[in-house]
């Protein structure tokens, strides 16, 4: 209960808008490195480093994620699904 509260505080405090804009560019940017071979995986980003995080499924990428950095919003993207 402890971390939905602290995620929800992340999420409020974030600029989703700067952070959905930034990860885009930098996803457009490496899709290629990922793009066809990780299909279907997701990739959790950190806008401020570029840092990527590979996962089988969103909420593994953000793990892999948070565990570098507790207290960040990333961008998450499933590769090979442009929307």
């Amino acid at each position: 209960m402890v971390d939905n509260q602290n995620n929800e505080e992340l999420i409020k405090k974030a600029d989703i808008q700067q952070i959905a804009e930034k990860g885009k560019e930098i996803y457009e940017r490496i899709k290629v490195n990922y793009d066809p071979k990780e299909k279907g995986k997701f990739l959790a980003i950190d806008v401020d480093t570029e840092k990527v995080y590979l996962g089988n499924a969103s909420a593994e990428a953000v793990a892999l994620a948070k565990q570098s950095h507790p207290n960040k919003v990333f961008y998450v993207v499933k590769i090979g699904f442009d929307w």
